[in-house]
């Protein structure tokens, strides 16, 4: 069996061999102007085409805040602040499970798609009619309700 990375506390990942499935993923939750920081995920990727909140995969060993700031280097060239965990989340999809945990964020600078991925600024109504992953989903009905 393979083995695969689960938080360990609120802010650490370790690797967890009898959940060979679980995947643990942050995601920054940036707001600017009262509209929301979003990708569109590759194609050739688990759920592709979805619209999310910009983050990825934490590393064995990665603390969220770390692995949030590497994933918004990597994909968006930004610094980031983090700031307060909003929603933690867990869902199982068919073939894996997702553990997720999003995070209020902010950017120093003006985001620039690193992967070839879309980027759009939407609005607290706009939500409800993009496709998003269903692990979404909580926080998606968290934010058009506030």
């Amino acid at each position: 069996m393979g083995q695969a990375c689960f938080a360990q506390g609120p802010t650490r990942c370790q690797l967890m061999p009898d959940r060979p499935h679980v995947i643990v993923v942050v995601a920054a939750i940036i707001e600017r102007d009262g509209r929301f920081l979003l990708t569109r995920r590759l194609q050739g990727t688990h759920l592709a085409g979805r619209w999310e909140f910009p983050g990825g995969k934490c590393d064995p060993g990665e603390s969220h805040a770390d692995c949030l700031s590497r994933e918004l280097r990597e994909e968006l060239d930004v610094a980031v602040r983090i700031g307060r965990l909003v929603l933690s989340t867990t869902h199982a999809y068919v073939e894996r499970t997702v553990e997720l945990h999003f995070y209020e964020a902010a950017i120093e600078d003006e985001p620039r798609p690193q992967l070839g991925q879309e980027m759009q600024w939407a609005g607290r109504d706009e939500l409800p009619a993009l496709d998003f992953p269903d692990a979404d989903a909580a926080l998606i009905d968290l934010l058009v309700s506030s």
